[in-house]
């Protein structure tokens, strides 16, 4: 079994996205893609085939709030909770409207409180959909199962779905030296700043804590209701870039949390020839040029998996 498959579900509260100011929420929102619109079909499906009602929506650790806005125009009420300032910030700059043109609120909370914090409070037993978007791994499960089971109504659903590993596109030119650099990259260089987080994000939720797998369960649940879904390279879910040139290719890797803990600690060679993400570029660069490809043409493709999770509170 490796090191990722065997990775223990321990929580350790996330500090780097915590710690982003309005101005790094602007660079995350401008460079991270949005979710295929086929993830969000199959939350809403999800929830409203079993009954699930379409009035108030959360979405806790919302960072600049893509998922918020997506789902929220099917709803009549829609909030976006992240515990990071420079998160919401960006996401109230951004803004988002509901189904009855009601404006989409972003508050501070984490998924431990669940808006308890907010004044006035979320309500116990007032919402229908609670969805966590590439955010649970940083969650306290415990404490977020007993908070989920306090303020979804009887019916309510929560939709929990991460992304996979990022995969170089089969046809792209050179693409398993590509690749392979991508991985020897992350091994040598950023595997020392992963975090349990990371781990458990790594592996696509295999060991993330459910109500049921809790040390103390939550009985508020339906385990017989619950649907894991996975999607790979090829599916209809899949977050496909055509075309991504290497300076986009530089600033989306400079947004995952273990590259920007390796910045933080170096922060002298940051976006010189010395910094090993540049060096990655410059080697990928090199790989094109081997298979052909022009100078001043390089481009890579690719995409990720994912995985979703969807857990219904019983009627």
């Amino acid at each position: 079994m490796s090191e990722v498959e065997s990775a223990a579900p321990t929580f350790q509260k996330e500090k780097t996205f915590l710690s982003y100011n309005h101005e790094q929420g602007k660079a995350y929102a401008q460079i991270r893609r949005d979710y295929h619109p086929n993830v969000y079909q199959t939350v809403l499906n999800s929830h409203t085939s079993t009954g699930g009602q379409l009035d108030t929506l959360i979405d806790i650790g919302c960072g600049p709030g893509n998922a918020t806005r997506q789902l929220g125009m099917h709803f009549k009420h829609a909030i976006g909770l992240d515990p990071s300032q420079g998160m919401i910030s960006m996401a109230r700059a951004l803004g988002g409207s509901t189904s009855t043109s009601e404006a989409v609120r972003f508050e501070i909370s984490d998924a431990q409180q669940l808006g308890s914090n907010l004044l006035p409070p979320i309500q116990d037993s007032s919402v229908d959909l609670i969805v966590a978007a590439t955010a649970a791994h940083w969650f306290d499960m415990s404490r977020f199962w007993h908070s989920a089971a306090r303020v979804l109504k009887p019916g309510g659903s929560v939709a929990i779905w991460t992304t996979g590993e990022p995969r170089t596109d089969p046809k792209l030119p050179n693409a398993k030296a590509i690749q392979a650099a991508m991985d020897e990259y992350e091994e040598q260089y950023l595997k020392p700043y992963f975090e349990p987080g990371n781990l458990l994000n790594k592996n696509r939720y295999r060991d993330l804590l459910l109500p049921w797998t809790l040390p103390q369960s939550v009985p508020e649940f339906d385990e017989s209701a619950f649907i894991r879904k996975e999607w790979d390279f090829g599916d209809d879910f899949i977050v496909g870039e055509p075309e991504l040139d290497l300076d986009s290719f530089e600033k989306m890797w400079a947004t995952t949390s273990p590259q920007t803990r390796w910045h933080q600690a170096h922060p002298d060679v940051v976006g010189t020839e010395l910094d090993p993400l540049r060096m990655l570029r410059r080697k990928i660069e090199g790989l094109l040029h081997e298979a052909g490809v022009e100078k001043g043409k390089e481009r890579v493709r690719g995409a990720v998996g994912g995985t979703l999770l969807v857990v219904k509170k019983r009627s």
